[in-house]
């Protein structure tokens, strides 16, 4: 799973109705006959919200729930203005936060993982593994292609970030490497496996959307997620390079190394979780199930390996891990900051961020100003680039306004299905550009659910961590490239829809 969100319903074209589209459906059957802002109106709305949210947040670095629901209050007045009340605002939230309810079981289901991974010796192992098998100097490449792995047996760059990601900022934080270029290798990693995942949430909604078969969506999608992989894996190899292994303070390593094994029994069977995980994905069942599964064999491993309490299970699954309370002995500043991490609790402010995140959603799509502005724009496209380039930019523009990708690939169906059909362009490549400007660049910003769970798992700021997210970025330039340079490619990358299917 990439972001917390369902699929939505309600998918007429701008153009269906001279009024305002409901934003939910069967909601506000009444609201539907008022008007639409004014192209003026639209562009002033929406560069209030770009203000308050990148000036706010970017700029002043006040807190990202508070400039979402400014920034949601701010739209809500301009819905009011014609004719959409605040109750419909609020119902049209509660409907998408209906629709994302399992995504937001994972995401605290994840916390809950992280507690017990880290109780039941999972966790430390892995870092200590990480700590005796790596060369400092291939430690972001690593970071890339082990995590590309795992999301892509599991299908979930949440899972994949969350698990063998928190474990490899814990090697770098103990190597005194730069957490923000692992960081980007993590989300890069996470993001490049969940998109050529079948098993991912985004994959098969982007391509259902689409109209497109999953497979040759997949295959597609290397065209522009081939280039930018290598790109990333260039980067961090050269990264790597400029690390003097010789500024490695190997007696840290080797302290922190014996200290994990002084801590805890550290033995493979501590790999079950992981296992029950990875097993799962290539099974197909549902995540939550695995999830718990994952969870109990930790609780389990705990108790009989480590030998902690039920009741200390219990704390850590609820409130977090905490070494000064549950470890005998003394612990290092630096692996009290590693290991004292997850529980429930911890995704409490991701949660509470989803709400935020959801009114200011309904509230973006009750007042209707990305449908006025879009609408317009489409009507001015000539070429293939030009429609790809459009397609790319207000998909990038709508996740950012939503922080819903899988309400925002219908949406950006409902807006470019049609063009793409009129310029006998094959639907790979609309599902394609959602994926490269959707999928992939959510994670970016602070102000998104899936923005806030990366930087809340890994300690990281989206800012920090963003120039080096190196696939998310390029992903979206090399999906531009490849459809403004198709006239002088003779079509490379750009397939044409087939008679059979027109």
């Amino acid at each position: 799973m990439t972001s917390p969100h369902g699929p939505r319903t309600d998918t007429a074209g701008p153009d269906d109705a001279p009024d305002r589209t409901p934003a939910t459906p069967g909601a506000g059957e009444d609201a539907a006959a008022t008007a639409r802002p004014s192209g003026a109106v639209a562009g002033l709305a929406l560069g209030l919200v770009v203000v308050i949210l990148v000036g706010g947040i970017g700029v002043l670095e006040y807190p990202a729930e508070l400039m979402l629901i400014v920034a949601a209050a701010a739209l809500t007045i301009v819905a009011a203005c014609y004719g959409v009340s605040l109750a419909q605002v609020l119902t049209d939230m509660g409907q998408k936060i209906k629709r994302a309810l399992p995504a937001i079981l994972i995401l605290l289901s994840i916390g809950l993982l992280i507690g017990t991974w880290m109780i039941a010796g999972t966790i430390p192992l892995m870092v200590s593994l990480g700590l005796e098998l790596i060369d400092p100097s291939y430690l972001y490449v690593l970071a890339f292609v082990v995590t590309a792995i795992v999301a892509s047996f599991t299908g979930t760059s949440w899972g994949a970030g969350g698990t063998i990601g928190v474990a490899l900022i814990g090697v770098a934080s103990t190597m005194d490497i730069s957490l923000a270029v692992t960081a980007g290798a993590v989300v890069s990693g996470a993001y490049f496996g969940d998109k050529l995942s079948p098993l991912s949430d985004t994959t098969n909604m982007s391509s259902l959307a689409a109209g497109a078969n999953i497979y040759e969506h997949i295959r597609h999608m290397l065209y522009t997620s081939g280039p930018s992989a290598l790109l990333a894996l260039v980067v961090f190899f050269v990264a790597g390079l400029s690390i003097d292994a010789e500024s490695v303070d190997l007696q840290i390593i080797d302290a922190t190394t014996a200290q994990l094994h002084e801590l805890f029994t550290l033995n493979p069977v501590l790999l079950i979780p992981p296992v029950v995980v990875l097993a799962g994905s290539v099974w197909k069942k549902p995540p939550l199930i695995v999830l718990s599964v994952s969870t109990v064999s930790a609780m389990v491993l705990a108790v009989a390996v480590q030998g902690f309490s039920l009741a200390e299970v219990f704390t850590a699954t609820i409130e977090g891990f905490s070494s000064t309370d549950m470890l005998g002995g003394e612990v290092s500043d630096a692996l009290t900051e590693l290991l004292d991490r997850g529980g429930l609790y911890s995704m409490y402010n991701s949660a509470f961020f989803v709400f935020c995140a959801f009114f200011f959603a309904a509230a973006l799509e009750n007042a209707g100003v990305l449908r006025v502005l879009l609408a317009r724009m489409i009507e001015r496209l000539r070429s293939t680039g030009s429609l790809v380039l459009a397609t790319l930019i207000s998909g990038f523009a709508i996740i950012n306004g939503t922080s819903n990708a899988l309400v925002t690939f219908f949406l950006v169906k409902d807006l470019y299905g049609e063009a793409y059909r009129r310029r006998n362009l094959h639907p790979v490549n609309l599902s394609r550009s959602m994926e490269d400007s959707i999928t992939i660049t959510e994670v970016l910003m602070p102000w998104t659910v899936s923005g806030v769970f990366f930087a809340t798992t890994l300690g990281v700021g989206n800012f920090e961590f963003l120039p080096w997210a190196i696939f998310c970025w390029a992903g979206i330039v090399f999906s531009a490239l490849v459809a403004v340079l198709s006239p002088l490619t003779r079509g490379f990358g750009i397939r044409p829809l087939e008679p059979a299917t027109r």
